[in-house]
């Protein structure tokens, strides 16, 4: 995301609160109670202002607080529990983008351009990383626009009901009329949407996943329902009283305060009773994922295209026939100067063959045997990993099929036309034609 974008995302949700939390107040509130100062006016709107200050402040927080940077020059300690490994090398896990190691939970984020310490996800909301720093800040956001929207409208219900009974010339003045409409369809979306956002995040904190973690939650339940691997215990859960506080602090009062999220983001503890082998379970492999994909699902050829297990390259593997693959490049030259393939089928008269073969008529060429082995007419290579087959012509493939469906081969024979001779048979001359030269005989 551009940073005006940004910006101006930023912009609007502050135009979007002030206008919720302030036009209420002016347009609405300090109408109905006369536009005078009373003790019953600041119990309804002392409250309500200082939800708004929390949701402000937390929001500043969320936008200007740094989510989390990995330090220049940080090596994970493989002596010690509770660092991640990539699956494929069992390493530690390294950002090439960065080029520096990852602790463990963190991930690169292509929007900011490097890694954040225990990344959630980047929100556009914020313009910013929901990370490690101000993870507690975002979840205090939430939860103050749920309570202040909740007020919001629970004051708008209030002054609605008023005046369900009450004269015509007492009704609500135009003026405030559209405000209360207004307020009703900016801050019910807004609740609404916002609240389940809420929920899930809170759910997350109570079992200390992160947003990333929860889809790789969701794939390692996938697998364990298909039988692909065993249920593995999710390494960070350690119960939801500390997982709250590993993320809000230990204080049950400041809960609701801004403060500082415990840790340096660098190491994180684990679930009791379990050690550096759960760790590196996390997230587990998917075997039936071939072993040159990477686990974001980008496709990366290895090094060399036979290699064993352990990475070595097989010492009998043979060189590739580097004359077909010319033979190959040559035909397919010469067909694109006009002897291409032709428009007629092989059993056409007119058919007259190909100079050039496609990779599935080089591939047809093999045969099935009764004992499992592929056999061609030509050579075949042994001793690898695969099997190295010489290409084929048309006629070829058209006497196997017609011994496939039960033909002789040679039955179809090419119709080619004779040229006309000066001598010419009456069997050969049509009818009218004979009739005409004899009536003119006579």
């Amino acid at each position: 995301m551009s940073s005006l974008l940004g910006r101006l995302i930023v912009n609007f949700v502050l135009l979007l609160i002030s206008f919720i939390a302030y036009s209420s107040q002016i347009f609405v509130i300090w109408p109905w109670y006369g536009r005078v100062v009373s003790v019953e006016l600041l119990v309804l709107l002392v409250p309500f202002n200082m939800l708004v200050g929390m949701l402000l402040w937390n929001y500043f927080f969320s936008v200007t607080v740094d989510p989390g940077r990995v330090p220049q020059g940080w090596r994970p300690d493989t002596h010690s529990d509770g660092y991640e490994v990539k699956k494929l090398t069992g390493r530690p896990r390294y950002c090439k983008m960065c080029e520096s190691f990852k602790p463990p939970r963190t991930h690169h984020c292509r929007q900011c351009g490097h890694c954040v310490l225990r990344m959630d996800h980047h929100c556009p909301w914020i313009n910013n990383c929901v990370g490690h720093y101000n993870y507690g800040h975002f979840v205090r956001f939430l939860f103050y626009i749920d309570v202040a929207c909740s007020y919001h409208l629970a004051m708008m219900v209030r002054r609605v009901y008023h005046n369900l009974n009450i004269n015509y010339w007492d009704s609500i003045p135009a003026v405030e009329f559209v405000f209360i409409l207004l307020n009703f369809v900016a801050c019910i979306p807004v609740l609404l949407s916002v609240g389940a956002f809420s929920i899930y995040h809170f759910n997350g904190i109570s079992n200390n996943t992160t947003t990333i973690e929860g889809w790789e939650k969701d794939k390692v339940a996938t697998m364990v329902r298909r039988g692909k691997i065993r249920d593995v215990k999710f390494p960070y859960n350690l119960g939801r009283r500390r997982n709250i506080e590993s993320v809000l602090g230990p204080n049950p009062l400041l809960w609701c305060w801004p403060t500082q999220t415990p840790g340096n983001g660098l190491r994180y503890e684990l679930t009791e009773g379990e050690g550096d082998a759960v760790q590196q379970a996390w997230p587990p492999d998917d075997p039936t994922r071939p072993y040159f994909e990477e686990p974001e699902g980008e496709f990366k050829l290895p090094e060399s295209p036979w290699t064993f297990e352990n990475g070595g390259v097989n010492p009998d593997l043979q060189p590739y026939n580097t004359k077909l693959r010319q033979d190959s490049v040559t035909r397919r030259r010469k067909s694109r100067k006009g002897t291409g393939y032709s428009t007629f089928p092989p059993y056409h008269s007119d058919y007259q063959g190909s100079d050039v073969e496609s990779d599935e008529d080089q591939a047809s060429r093999s045969e099935l045997s009764g004992d499992g082995e592929y056999v061609s007419s030509g050579r075949i290579r042994r001793g690898s990993e695969g099997y190295e087959f010489q290409p084929t012509d048309r006629e070829d493939m058209l006497r196997r099929y017609l011994g496939q469906i039960g033909e002789t081969p040679g039955r179809y024979h090419r119709y080619i036309p004779q040229a006309e001779s000066d001598s010419e048979d009456d069997n050969d001359t049509p009818l009218g034609q004979t009739r005409l030269r004899n009536d003119l005989e006579r």
